[in-house]
């Protein structure tokens, strides 16, 4: 009797820490900002997720729509600014689109951080965002190479040891518009200046 209730202690601590810390070093909040806050809530999304869907136009298929599972950084951890960055090769068919028609979506979800619990990934309550924009390739040897590495490298280690041979470059989402939900009640308003100047260190102080 005393080992299972040992074993059940064990466990509730188990999920409290994985609950608290993700892989690489990001913090993950037992709660999220306040859906009112959209702002906030955009910011918290893009900084604590890794990865997410970027749409770009495909030139392999007369224009239609291509999605694919991507990593992306907006920072090192906790200080990200909002601009997701990429590590990609023109020997997949998002980095070749994106040479041809910079047109780009990022579709990210609350669900991968593991704070939506048992509900469906599509319930309002379970936030999720599209950010549009433009990709465009990082200008080489400049100082938001440089970030973009750090960011990138921070948060997926194994970046690094990448083959050269496929030539892969650092891109980045120069967003446009927002498409956020976050609560019921239809898509939330979120001007890019309002994203861009939310400081992510308030997040600590709304949580």
């Amino acid at each position: 009797m005393k080992i299972q209730v040992v074993v059940r202690i064990f466990c509730s601590i188990s999920v409290f820490l994985c609950v608290q810390y993700s892989v690489d070093g990001r913090l993950i909040s037992e709660k999220k900002p306040d859906p009112k806050n959209a702002a906030a809530i955009a910011r918290w999304l893009v900084s604590q997720n890794s990865w997410g869907v970027l749409n770009t136009i495909s030139s392999d298929l007369g224009g239609a729509p291509f999605g694919n599972v991507v990593s992306f950084s907006d920072g090192l951890p906790n200080k990200g600014r909002g601009i997701p960055y990429f590590y990609l090769t023109t020997l997949d068919p998002t980095a070749r689109n994106a040479m041809k028609d910079q047109r780009a979506s990022l579709t990210i979800s609350e669900y991968p951080i593991g704070t939506c619990g048992k509900i469906d990934p599509e319930n309002p309550t379970c936030a999720k965002i599209t950010l549009t924009g433009k990709l465009k390739l990082v200008v080489g040897n400049s100082k938001e190479e440089e970030f973009a590495r750090n960011a990138l490298f921070s948060k997926h280690s194994e970046m690094k040891d990448w083959p050269e041979g496929h030539k892969f470059q650092f891109f980045k989402l120069e967003i446009e518009d927002f498409f956020l939900i976050d609560w019921f009640g239809g898509p939330k308003p979120l001007t890019l200046d309002e994203y861009l100047h939310f400081k992510v260190e308030e997040l600590a102080i709304l949580l």
